[in-house]
């Protein structure tokens, strides 16, 4: 694990206007389920790959669909191209539904 991945991706964050709301001391302290929405949301395939090094797959992809995939239909398409190459869905489209409507549910019954 490269320590030196974190701070290069809070950097790009910062540079995106991602974290305007963390004291600039604490942005490194910020929670990999975080890191991994921002990183999706509003870096490039470069930066993303570069979560996958820092972090464990399965933090990637449970980060992925508790926090991106669950705000639906605003990120449908950006969803569908994750399923289908990161995490090599069969049926990407079907499987981004059914993982959207699972954590609706998981929020309307908490």
């Amino acid at each position: 694990m490269d320590t030196g991945i974190r701070p290069f991706l809070t950097e790009k964050l910062k540079q995106q206007h991602c974290l305007w709301s963390y004291e600039s001391d604490s942005v490194q302290d910020i929670p990999d389920d975080m890191l991994v929405e921002l990183v999706m949301l509003y870096l490039d395939i470069e930066e993303i790959n570069l979560l996958f090094q820092l972090l464990p797959y399965k933090t990637v992809k449970r980060a992925w669909i508790e926090n991106v995939v669950a705000q639906g239909e605003r990120y449908y398409n950006l969803n569908y191209f994750f399923a289908w190459y990161y995490f090599h869905a069969k049926q990407p489209r079907s499987y981004v539904k059914a993982m959207a409507t699972r954590q609706l549910n998981k929020r309307l019954t908490a």
